[in-house]
């Protein structure tokens, strides 16, 4: 009987290593906090944007611009938002200078609240601007080489299921200056790009597979034809 109390000392540190195990991990976004994103050359030019926080069980993990896009019922991805540090070498010992910048994409795991970086071949924060459907992006990507290209990847894959030459890159000031957003559409499954000052170009998706799509809309001089 005098073993009685360290029994039930075990027994209830017990019970609460098992409840604190199976404590859920909550997902939650904060509020939206309009933020200034300064580009050109001499980043005299402010584009406003939101950023809002990316949460699990309260503590901040990223931060996050736009609306999520629900891959599946478990998994869902977001852009990324950060804070770069603008403070130079000869500033001396002052507190940072925080820019915000867009950056690439998250994917979140709902289950596990496992947050990952998606990898995305010649994505670049800048310039390209992604479309989702299902769990495919479409983005008009810039190489090391200043060559636009016209991408498709999927979740899970490494490497592009369509990455077609649209031409040389602009290297504008402006972010976007390259691509309006691909656009989407279903049935059969197909996306459009957009370049600027280009023409019009779509590829049909089928499965693992990508081909130039006939266009049927009534702007058939901007999309040229297989």
């Amino acid at each position: 009987m005098k073993r009685t109390p360290q029994v039930l000392l075990i027994a209830f540190s017990l019970v609460a290593i098992a409840g604190a195990a199976a404590k859920p991990k909550i997902i939650s976004f904060g509020r939206w906090t309009p933020v200034k994103w300064y580009v050109g050359d001499d980043e005299n030019t402010a584009i406003e944007f939101k950023v809002r926080a990316l949460a699990v069980n309260g503590d901040t993990k990223e931060f996050t611009t736009g609306e999520p896009h629900d891959v599946t019922d478990r998994a869902f991805v977001v852009h990324r938002a950060y804070r770069l540090n603008d403070t130079l070498p000869d500033d001396g010992k002052t507190p940072p200078k925080w820019k915000w910048q867009p950056g690439g994409w998250l994917i979140v795991d709902r289950g596990t609240a496992h947050i990952s970086k998606l990898t995305l071949p010649e994505y670049d924060a800048f310039y390209s601007n992604a479309s989702w459907y299902r769990d495919l992006v479409a983005y008009c990507g810039v190489a090391d080489n200043d060559k636009l290209y016209a991408i498709v990847m999927q979740i899970g894959r490494r490497k592009p299921i369509l990455k077609k030459l649209l031409g040389a890159a602009k290297n504008g000031d402006l972010p976007d200056s390259e691509c309006a957003a691909p656009v989407w559409q279903k049935q059969p499954t197909r996306v459009t790009f957009a370049p600027i000052g280009a023409e019009k170009i779509s590829f049909t998706v089928r499965g693992h597979a990508i081909e130039i799509a006939p266009d049927n809309s009534d702007d058939d001089a901007d999309v040229p034809k297989p």
